[in-house]
Order: structure tokens, then C-alpha cells, then sequence
């Protein structure tokens, strides 16, 4: 089974499964245990790479959230490249 997690925390049960041969894909945030940090990243923050003041983000979020898009972005080319057979992620609670 190939797998992609959108999650640290199931990132990092996968690992304490033996599961992480089947790991094909990750979350920019997933760097635990430190092995997690050589898989692919599948999803990032639209932040990556930057280095914004806290006035940029809250400017950056709210456009985006009034766009109807989040704060993470999916790499659609890495996600297929990885060609999961599940995708382990949760839904975004309202704030």
C-alpha cells in the first residue's frame, strides 16, 4: 500500500507502526522521528519560503480565507508522482 499523510501526528503513528516503507509523501511539518523529513513533501505552507511579518499573515490568511482557499497548499505533481493508495488527513476546524 502506498501512502501520503497530510498529518504529523499520523505521520509520526506510521512510524511506530513499521509502516514507513509504504510512506510516500508528507507534510512540510512532519519531522518527527527526523527520518519523516526525507520524505516528499506533499503539502506545504503557502508561507514556505518566506519570511513574513505577523501583519503580512494576517493579511496573506484573510484574503485567502475570503477566496475560499487555505493556508496549505497541495503539490499536485508530487502527490501524483507518489500515486497514494490512501491519504491520511482531517478536516479543518472552524476558528
Amino acid at each position: 500500500m502506498r501512502i501520503c499523510s497530510f498529518l504529523p501526528s499520523a505521520t509520526e503513528i506510521l512510524y511506530q507502526l513499521g509502516l514507513q516503507d509504504q510512506l510516500y509523501g508528507v507534510t512540510h511539518e512532519c519531522d518527527f522521528p527526523a527520518e519523516a523529513k526525507e520524505k516528499p513533501n506533499v503539502v506545504h505552507s503557502v508561507f514556505d519560503g518566506m519570511e513574513p511579518t505577523s501583519g503580512e499573515i494576517s493579511r496573506v490568511i484573510s484574503e485567502r480565507l475570503e477566496q475560499g482557499l487555505g493556508i496549505y497548499e497541495i503539490d499536485l505533481e508530487v502527490l501524483s508522482a507518489a500515486q497514494p493508495d490512501l491519504l491520511l488527513t482531517q478536516a479543518i476546524c472552524e476558528v
